[in-house]
């Protein structure tokens, strides 16, 4: 039986097709299929899954198929089978032979195409198959420049993924973080960005000032950062990735840390020294104008907003100890909502807006925990010597943190799923903190 041609849609705008890099998605319909993961509850098996070769264009075919694999893999929900126990190499136009796949004990099989037109361009196409069903669930194709190759194993594994797993997707993002070299008494710190994966590093800094804490905007390819020059006080600095325009916010007569951006990118909140204390405030952007929402002798510090921007999440030491409140977004109903044994730092809030992830020290150890945003339903989801500085994935389904083991240099990144069934290390080119994950990069 012959796999149906994907239908193409009509021809996007221009303007679109330049917001989408150059891509140009085209859907297949929906099959009856109903291979589907259910994450959560009891003992959990990752979904064995086949990814074959892409056929067409061998170098990229193999890139894609690669990136494709590599992503479901360190996702922890699938289990890709090894190429040696592939029965066939199944032909893209063509309904693989699903006997033979099933009798390997994989449930879903991805197929696909890398070609080039005339004028160079590359056209990659895929197909999700349901081996037992023997039908198709989903198929897309891409034209993009060749240059993007990767990034359409990224688009595609988010397709896989959200297809199977019903959770949205997240492998078409990037991560900021500080880059960290020399001796720890005098340590270079540099604003580094990456994909998810660890590939295509560049820095963003040169090294000349110390950087810390860096925040993505989840509207714009900006970055909030604090960054200190030597013998001079912290200032946090906004830096546009695309035109890599630079300027310093916040007021120049004190030290400023700390920044998240709203929801709509338009925004800043930060916590700014008040003498021997911090308050929070909030800046608009486009005019300056800053507004402080919390005020007394209290340290508030690590702001975030809900997805939904009527409310703050924050730490303050107003209670005595490190603790993580909520309040509205104009500073009002401040309420603590940490409880339990140490004290808890550091709070991001997921982009669903049902979690709350944060750093908790206890017995002389870091974890990190997510708890709801009442305060409910502490989890610790990993825990250790030093693990710190927790960020949402896009889809809020993964935790990125820092872990410094101790006494072996510095630290490197991790992720681990809100279930804490998975963790993951996350590559990079060397001692790594302070990580800060990017939205979607679709659209941007």
């Amino acid at each position: 039986m012959l796999a149906r041609p994907l239908p193409r849609r009509r021809t996007a705008p221009l303007a679109m097709i330049l917001a989408l890099l150059a891509f140009v998605l085209v859907g297949a319909q929906p099959a009856r299929a109903q291979l589907q993961l259910r994450i959560g509850g009891g003992a959990f098996q990752p979904l064995p899954i086949a990814i074959a070769d892409f056929a067409g264009d061998p170098s990229l075919g193999g890139l894609v198929s690669g990136v494709v694999t590599n992503n479901l893999r360190r996702s922890g929900y699938f289990s890709p089978l090894d190429k040696a126990r592939f029965p066939e190499q199944p032909q893209f136009d063509a309904a693989p032979s699903f006997e033979k796949w099933r009798a390997t004990g994989v449930q879903g099989l991805v197929t696909g195409r890398v070609s080039r037109d005339g004028s160079g361009r590359l056209k990659v196409e895929f197909r999700l198959w349901d081996v037992t069903s023997g039908q198709q669930m989903t198929g897309q194709q891409f034209a993009t420049d060749p240059a993007n190759a990767r990034r359409t194993g990224h688009l595609i594994s988010d397709s896989v993924y959200t297809k199977i797993t019903g959770l949205g997707p997240w492998f078409d993002s990037r991560i900021a973080f500080v880059d960290e070299s020399g001796p720890k008494e005098n340590r270079r710190k540099r604003l580094m960005v990456m994909d998810q994966d660890g590939a295509n590093v560049r820095a963003i800094t040169s090294g000349e000032n110390a950087i810390v804490a860096p925040r993505y905007s989840p509207a714009t390819q900006d970055i909030a950062f604090m960054a200190q020059a030597s013998g001079h006080q912290p200032r946090v600095q906004v830096i546009n990735l695309e035109t890599g325009t630079r300027q310093a916010v916040g007021n120049m007569d004190s030290m400023s840390a700390s920044p998240r951006f709203s929801p709509d990118g338009r925004r800043l909140v930060m916590s700014v020294q008040q003498g021997g204390n911090a308050d929070i405030v909030t800046m608009d952007l486009a005019s300056k104008a800053q507004r402080p929402i919390t005020s007394g002798m209290a340290i508030d510090t690590s702001p975030s907003y809900s997805p939904d921007g009527s409310q703050i999440v924050f730490e303050s030491d107003r209670g005595g100890s490190q603790q993580i409140y909520v309040m509205g977004a104009d500073g009002s109903n401040p309420h603590r909502i940490s409880f339990g044994e140490g004290s808890a730092s550091q709070p991001a809030w997921s982009p669903r807006g049902d979690l709350i992830a944060f750093t908790r020290q206890r017995k002389g150890g870091f974890a990190i925990c997510v708890m709801k945003p009442d305060g409910s339903g502490e989890r610790v989801l990993t825990e250790g010597f030093h693990n710190e500085g927790p960020t949402f994935a896009p889809n809020g389904q993964y935790v990125l943190f820092f872990r410094d083991p101790g006494g072996q240099g510095g630290g490197k990144l991790y992720m681990v799923d809100i279930t804490g069934k998975v963790e993951q290390p996350v590559p990079t080119p060397s001692y790594a903190s302070d990580p800060t994950w990017s939205p979607l990069l679709a659209g941007r």
